[in-house]
């Protein structure tokens, strides 16, 4: 069983950056793809991010190209998600997630673990 705790959430003006972090604990971290999901009010769950168990791959939904970078430190079991020019649509509740053999990055369903999830809210 995997536990993944996210920080970083907060309150940023548009044009900001914020870095969220996701720890791990619980399996063998390097084991797995790791990914970035976000769910606006009103809205479903959306795919931002994605990392490779050994970090060679990444893949991220067109909105977000060129302002978020994924990274994954399998030494310390954490996973960031640093977002840069952040825009007043980026606000959301921001969940890191975990799993193995995935088909389909992008698809939450592949995914195995979840964490709690952090607030991000970017003002206009």
């Amino acid at each position: 069983q995997v536990q993944l705790v996210e920080s970083g959430g907060g309150l940023v003006q548009a044009g900001g950056s914020l870095r969220l972090s996701c720890a791990a604990s619980g399996g063998t971290f390097s084991t797995y793809t790791m990914g970035w999901f976000r769910q606006a009010p009103g809205k479903g769950r959306e795919f931002v991010a994605a990392i490779s168990w050994g970090g060679g791959f990444t893949k991220f939904r067109d909105s977000v190209k060129g302002r978020f970078t994924i990274f994954k430190d399998n030494a310390k079991n954490m996973v960031s998600l640093q977002m840069n020019s952040l825009e007043a649509e980026d606000t959301a509740v921001y969940y890191c997630a975990a799993g193995r053999y995935l088909s389909d990055l992008s698809r939450d369903s592949t995914y195995d673990y979840w964490g709690q999830g952090t607030q991000v809210t970017v003002s206009s």
